[in-house]
């Protein structure tokens, strides 16, 4: 940030008093800009005993696949941005049923909220950011192809609870990928 967005005034980083941690300040009207990290939400559709993924069109990790999910918009909820994500991503109606796992991915400043949803029906397609959309039952899940660390972590709890009969929260820490 080089500039503050209340008055134009060039920042500079420093710790503001009763702060213990540098910010961003204005020099000329002493706005402190906060950076936090961003929310993704997600959505693992449900169909009966197979879940929907899709394909990605996008950067980063194009071609991979992945559970419907983005960053959360100004004014939704989480169940709101996750439904919404679902039908963007793979044109896929869904009632949020339920929380299903939050991970922080600290290195990268992202923390995941993963919701669990009931397909209303089993229509789905692809979009601008999918290449490709597909029900998968739990043993055929592309394990090699997932584009993200964190959807691997959800996904292999999500097929151990199924196989259990019963679901949890999850909570967890995503460590960078060792090189």
């Amino acid at each position: 940030m080089n500039f503050c967005s209340n008055c134009g005034a060039p920042v500079s980083q420093k710790v503001p008093p009763g702060d213990n941690l540098p910010r961003f300040v204005c020099d000329a009207c002493q706005a402190i800009h906060y950076e936090n990290p961003k929310i993704v939400v997600g959505c693992i559709p449900e169909w009966g005993e197979q879940i929907l993924l899709c394909r990605r069109a996008i950067e980063p990790k194009y071609g991979l696949w992945t559970v419907p999910a983005g960053f959360m918009e100004q004014g939704e909820t989480a169940e709101q941005a996750a439904a919404r994500e679902a039908l963007e991503e793979a044109k896929v109606d869904v009632e949020i049923t339920s929380l299903y796992a939050v991970f922080s991915i600290p290195h990268i400043s992202q923390v995941y909220m993963i919701f669990r949803g009931r397909m209303r029906t089993p229509s789905f397609g692809t979009s601008a950011e999918s290449l490709e959309v597909q029900l998968f039952k739990h043993a055929d899940i592309p394990w090699d192809s997932l584009a993200f660390p964190v959807i691997h972590e959800t996904l292999h709890r999500y097929v151990q609870d199924r196989s259990r009969g019963s679901f949890q929260i999850h909570l967890g820490v995503v460590p960078p990928k060792r090189k």
